[in-house]
């Protein structure tokens, strides 16, 4: 077993921020390897986001984000659980993050649950046209239809798209981070984005 030292905790500290007693557990487990020991923080800071997504979130705050000398604004409403994670950097820069998301991805809704049935039928409707109009065969239609909506997904919600910053994660992926490191749940409320000549 590697022993572990301080200058390694206090890496593993500032990567993650997780606490001393997490990262050495960590560091234990990896057996002093930084990159695993991240990655075991990781895994379980998503375990107990998932066990926070029930709690209620009455606290958070609205920010703004003014574009390109004003051609695009956005205005979000992000909640968390407590007034105090409210004031934090950390949640303060999510919200201008996902603000600056908002103004650069335009999503239409936060999530899958936003889209009306109406708008989701319509769009079914139309890849499956495209589909058969690609003389794709009857049986395989209803797979691409599935596999292009999660493209369609992507694009619209807010949640499902590529985070700007890094595109390899989602800006899902983003909020159960900020939920693991901050240690509490947290939820996009509401969003509007306005841009110049728009109607």
């Amino acid at each position: 077993m590697a022993e572990i030292n301080a200058r390694q905790v206090k890496e593993l500290r500032e990567a993650t921020g997780a606490g001393i007693m997490d990262c050495k557990e960590a560091l234990k487990e990896s057996d002093g390897d930084l990159s695993k020991a991240e990655e075991i923080l990781r895994t379980q800071g998503l375990a107990e986001a998932q066990k926070k997504a029930g709690r209620t979130t009455d606290e958070g705050i609205v920010d703004s984000y003014i574009h390109l000398g004003g051609k695009i604004g956005v205005l979000l409403e992000i909640n968390c659980e407590t007034d105090f994670v409210a004031r934090t950097d950390e949640f303060q820069d999510l919200a201008h993050n996902i603000c600056m998301q908002i103004a650069a991805a335009d999503p239409t809704y936060i999530d899958r649950e936003e889209v009306p049935e109406d708008v989701l039928h319509q769009e079914k409707r139309i890849l499956r046209e495209q589909a058969r109009q690609e003389g794709k065969p009857d049986h395989i239609v209803d797979k691409i239809v599935e596999g292009r909506l999660e493209k369609y997904y992507s694009q619209v919600c807010l949640v499902d798209q590529a985070y700007i910053r890094d595109p390899d994660i989602t800006i899902e992926e983003l909020l159960k981070d900020a939920v693991a490191s901050l240690g509490e749940n947290i939820q996009v409320r509401r969003f509007a984005r306005f841009a110049v000549g728009e109607e």
